[in-house]
């Protein structure tokens, strides 16, 4: 029988992607110029899913009014998870939700819908449990899979470097002994993971199927991944808006001057104004109602809804929140960089800055490579932002 429902992960809040994540949850972040969430979405309704079940918990109100009670006409259910206590325990939500076999994925990762559709189908031909495989050049930096054949007999969380070429791809089809056997499941510092109670199938000699699948699978840990995810995105043409030139994408109620030059692969969302003698591209996303000013430069960067890039502005390898202020000739020039994250130094990262919501910057202010500005802080005329600025802080010059 092959699954129909699908059960999205989509209450975690992706604290390593501070502060983008301090007012929404991550799967609401966006992936070019539409969040993550709405390509899984989208995604599980191409593989065929005809129910939706989403699992919240983080910040759940910014999910559930977005996408209301449908998604291209397949109904969702909402379920809670009030504290987030794993993968695992993510999907324990869902039980009295579903009926039959089910389809689990992450709501953060973007993947594509002919990796869900050989997940079920193997599912439906062996009647076992079938989990998505890929093959990754960081699999260290992932939970890797050890095959034998088409059976998965080993999960490694935490695989040395270089020792698995085979990711975990994070695409489940499962049957409802699942739940019984979560129900189960020792949990590790008070977490329940679902790898642990799959694992723990395969050591009580049942079988778990492995599928070897390609296509694009891109996600993000912290805030210099969203630029490589939406420069995946956009590079496997799964922009919003029609193509108006070769990997240009346009939404139809977007104003672009005669005099503006946009290269691809580029996308510019719904409502948006873009001023004479921008130069924007590649690699560029613009969201919602985002406005760019005469002779502003944007490459390689993610601009979110309702932002205001001043003129004569230049971009690179930069993030913005939503309802961001930029004055004229705000200088972000790009990485490598050196950022201070979660508790370590990480070096050489392609990132220019990040601005969370609603940030405030006056004109002539220049960001040093890997500069992170919570939302609402205010940035003065003149100032060099460098390092970490907090939320709500005014900084002068």
């Amino acid at each position: 029988m092959k699954p129909d429902c699908g059960v999205v992960l989509a209450a975690g809040e992706g604290t390593r992607l501070r502060p983008l994540t301090q007012n929404r949850p991550k799967p609401m972040l966006p992936a070019a110029n539409r969040p993550i969430l709405e390509h899984v979405l989208e995604t599980l309704v191409e593989a065929g899913v005809g129910e939706l079940v989403v699992v919240v918990g983080y910040k759940r109100d910014r999910v559930q009014e977005h996408f209301g009670p449908t998604f291209r006409d397949v109904p969702i259910d909402y379920v809670v998870q009030d504290k987030q206590l794993g993968s695992g325990h993510a999907v324990l939500q869902a039980r009295a939700t579903v009926d039959g076999p089910v389809l689990v994925v992450n709501g953060d990762r973007v993947i594509e819908a002919s990796m869900v559709e050989a997940v079920a189908k193997r599912f439906a031909t062996t009647g076992s449990p079938a989990l998505a495989l890929l093959e990754h050049p960081r699999a260290h930096e992932y939970g890797a899979v050890r095959l034998e054949g088409d059976r998965v007999v080993d999960l490694v969380e935490r695989p040395a470097e270089g020792a698995f070429r085979l990711i975990n791809a994070g695409i489940y089809a499962v049957d409802e002994a699942l739940f019984d056997r979560l129900e189960t499941t020792p949990r590790t510092d008070g977490e329940l993971g679902l790898t642990e109670a799959l694992a723990a199938h395969i050591d009580g000699g049942g079988r778990l199927e492995g599928v070897v699948t390609e296509g694009l699978w891109a996600d993000a840990t912290y805030p210099w991944d969203m630029l490589v995810l939406s420069r995946a995105v956009l590079e496997a043409n799964r922009a919003s808006h029609a193509q108006t030139s070769p990997g240009v994408h346009v939404a139809p109620s977007a104003s672009v001057h005669e005099t503006a030059v946009l290269e691809g692969p580029c996308v510019v969302g719904p409502d948006c104004e873009i001023g004479p003698g921008v130069a924007l591209g590649p690699n560029a996303a613009l969201g919602r109602n985002a406005t760019v000013g005469a002779n502003a430069i944007i490459t390689d960067s993610l601009v979110d809804v309702d932002t205001r890039v001043g003129a004569g502005s230049t971009l690179i390898d930069c993030v913005t929140g939503q309802d961001v202020a930029l004055g004229a000739g705000t200088t972000v020039a790009g990485g490598p960089a050196e950022v201070a994250l979660d508790g370590r130094i990480f070096h050489s990262e392609d990132l220019g800055a990040v601005f969370g919501d609603r940030v405030r910057v006056d004109g002539a202010v220049t960001a040093e490579p890997g500069a992170l500005v919570g939302p609402e802080a205010t940035i003065e005329s003149g100032v060099v932002v460098d390092g970490y600025v907090q939320r709500g802080a005014r900084v002068v010059r």
